[in-house]
């Protein structure tokens, strides 16, 4: 699929996965804008990076209709803006702490989703890419929001796919494992931390930090990205690095055993 004179649009591109993403479309022939909730002065990167916040709809329509004013299509979305939430038992974060988890990483999606589609289909084609976590097929302990979040992602996009392919567009999930990224450097701390979790919370996230520290880099994730954009034959599912290994495992492995991973590789008892 050729990539000459696409319009690509990549969400939370100042850093991190987005970042990467942003560069390797570039490099591969689209021409690229990213998105950050605060954009950015020109020169500071090699793309134009428009102010958007996927939690305002009236942000999402002005981005989106600056963009279809400069370029008059949009042939590719990548929507990549969201935020991780620090391990913590599901009791820890209040109701409206989990609103805003969803409000972010979900309904952002869906927000974008619903900006551009209408121009996809009057062009007849189009490109959406959603990222995705390997915690939408395999979730973890103390991860219940986020892991929610991501199973909604997952199960957003494989719907919207089957809804769309006849219309010319196809959507992709991408669902990479941990990510050494400056995304994980600032995350969500439970708002209503009990002490009964207090032990093994502080646990769990040392085990993360651990795991983090030798992580794939963004670049393995933006590889797949591309991957996706360009497949004449798209996959609906895309675990890039250590990701498709949780795939496997999930899909052949027996409950039993895959639960005992789990606790285990998070040093938590039996």
């Amino acid at each position: 699929m050729t990539t000459e004179n696409k319009i690509a649009l990549v969400t939370g591109a100042s850093s991190g996965i987005g970042q990467a993403t942003a560069a390797h479309l570039r490099k591969a022939g689209y021409k690229v804008y990213g998105t950050s909730r605060r954009g950015a002065q020109a020169g500071q990167h090699p793309f134009p990076l428009l102010a958007l916040d996927v939690t305002d709809d009236e942000s999402v329509k002005e981005a989106v209709d600056e963009l279809l004013r400069l370029e008059g299509r949009i042939d590719l979305l990548v929507n990549n803006a969201g935020f991780g939430v620090a391990p913590a038992g599901a009791e820890e974060s209040s109701l409206k702490q989990a609103q805003a988890i969803f409000d972010t990483n979900f309904f952002g999606i869906v927000r974008m989703t619903r900006a551009i589609l209408p121009h996809m289909r009057r062009q007849g084609s189009g490109r959406i890419i959603n990222i995705g976590s390997v915690l939408g097929f395999l979730p973890l302990p103390y991860m219940a929001l986020y892991s929610a979040t991501k199973h909604a992602v997952a199960g957003y996009s494989e719907a919207l796919d089957h809804e769309l392919r006849t219309l010319g567009i196809r959507v992709s999930v991408v669902e990479p494992a941990y990510i050494n990224t400056p995304f994980d450097a600032n995350l969500m701390k439970p708002d209503a931390p009990l002490d009964v979790y207090r032990e093994v919370r502080t646990g769990v996230e040392r085990r993360v930090k651990e795991v983090l520290v030798g992580a794939d880099g963004p670049d393995v994730v933006a590889e797949v990205v591309l991957k996706a954009a360009t497949a004449a034959r798209p996959k609906l599912h895309y675990t890039p690095g250590r990701a498709s290994r949780m795939r496997m495992l999930r899909r052949f492995a027996p409950a039993s055993v895959l639960d005992a991973g789990v606790r285990k590789d998070l040093r938590l008892e039996a």
